[in-house]
């Protein structure tokens, strides 16, 4: 099998700007690596603006895809390293790293459909037993914890709108939630953490993001002892991510569960989160990552150091569908993020949702079709195509 060519299209929500809830896609780039077999292989490529991913890899004269050309896709380890390699004198991180992970996703899809076997059971199959989960959840399902946001970021809109959002998605049969009281004080914080815990009860997943919001530890410690009566999963993101020193005397005062990860690439990073900073929840993205191929990787390292690894996911369920095939595989997954189509308005990410891996009861069942197990119809993709003519954006305002 040789691969024959690499597309970029990219798709988005056709009046994303009147969406006032945060959901809207303006422009999310996909690529679909083909073979002269017929099997191709599909990724998204999460906050990669869609004009670095074209000169990266759309067709014959980008970055990548004049070396993947030719090539045979399976085993995609052998053209992460070719790839990766190829820019040691140059640029080893940012957006050409999330654009090599997005074509090792697309790869491992190819490679499961050239065996007819989901990538799971390729990575090293399902190796989590019962008693290395929490809650009870069994060994055969994924759980996704959803992440709620408002449509305002006033202390009102963050209290109310986050409470019902959550309870919503509680009576659709989701376990697990993660709130985000953005730009808040820490009284907001902590008043919002009381009230989602008062609504779900003790039992199901809560965990906290603040995104990125402290300079400081004392204050980050004043706020995270006062959470820790609400039985917190984890607690993510308090300080910008280089500031490891911080996060060091921060996993040093607290006994919540420290967690990171969602735009850091490539395990060395990851590394220094956990060794460094002390992080114990790490949140790799699938394709910002490094793709699966370097996922597992951290799997490996976080396994080896006492941490878990939580997936992020701020994304669709295309992305989501490879980032179940990773937390069947991790012995050290409990959940991995989503983000629910039902509290959002966002018309591409309900289309999406239902091409993907079905939630059922709040849980994701092991994927059985060959490779991630997603395919996108032509005509969702007639729908929701973004032509050249209209510019490019950010897959959502930064």
């Amino acid at each position: 099998m040789k691969i024959t060519k690499t597309e970029v299209f990219v798709l988005g929500d056709p009046d994303s700007e009147k969406l006032v809830d945060g959901s809207g896609v303006h422009g999310l780039a996909f690529v679909r690596i083909h073979t002269d077999e017929g099997i191709t292989g599909l990724s998204e490529i999460f906050c990669v603006p869609p004009g670095v991913a074209r000169a990266v890899l759309d067709g014959p004269e980008s970055l990548f895809g004049r070396q993947l050309l030719g090539e045979d896709p399976v085993t995609p380890e052998r053209l992460w390293t070719k790839l990766y390699n190829s820019m040691l004198h140059g640029n080893r991180r940012g957006w050409v790293i999330i654009c090599l992970g997005a074509v090792d996703v697309a790869l491992w899809d190819i490679y499961g459909k050239s065996l007819g076997r989901p990538v799971f059971e390729l990575l090293g199959g399902a190796e989590r037993s019962r008693h290395q989960l929490v809650n009870g959840a069994e060994g055969g399902q994924v759980i996704p914890y959803c992440t709620i946001i408002s449509d305002g970021w006033d202390r009102d809109s963050v209290l109310r709108q986050q409470v019902d959002r959550v309870m919503r998605l509680r009576e659709l049969g989701y376990r697990a939630f993660k709130v985000e009281p953005m730009n808040q004080t820490s009284e907001t914080i902590v008043e919002l953490t009381r009230r989602t815990r008062e609504a779900l009860g003790p039992e199901p997943m809560l965990s906290v993001d603040v995104g990125y919001l402290w300079n400081d530890v004392g204050a980050a410690v004043a706020t995270l002892r006062q959470l820790e009566e609400f039985n917190v999963f984890f607690f993510e993101t308090p300080f910008p991510v280089d500031r490891m020193e911080a996060y060091a005397q921060l996993t040093a005062q607290t006994r919540l569960r420290i967690a990171a990860g969602e735009h850091a690439v490539t395990r060395w990073e990851f590394v220094d989160f956990m060794e460094r900073g002390g992080m114990q929840v790490m949140q790799p993205y699938m394709t910002t990552c490094g793709g699966l191929t370097e996922a597992r990787r951290i799997v490996e390292l976080a396994q080896a150091r006492g941490a878990i690894v939580c997936p992020g996911n701020w994304s669709t369920h295309v992305l989501g569908a490879a980032t179940v095939h990773l937390a069947v595989f991790s012995p050290i997954t409990p959940f991995i993020e989503s983000a629910a189509s039902e509290a959002y308005a966002s018309p591409l990410r309900k289309a999406l949702q239902l091409v993907g891996l079905p939630v059922v009861d709040g849980a994701i069942a092991l994927p059985t079709a060959p490779g991630i197990g997603v395919e996108l119809p032509a005509e969702l993709i007639d729908e929701f195509l973004v032509p050249l003519e209209k510019g490019w954006r950010y897959h959502e305002d930064q």
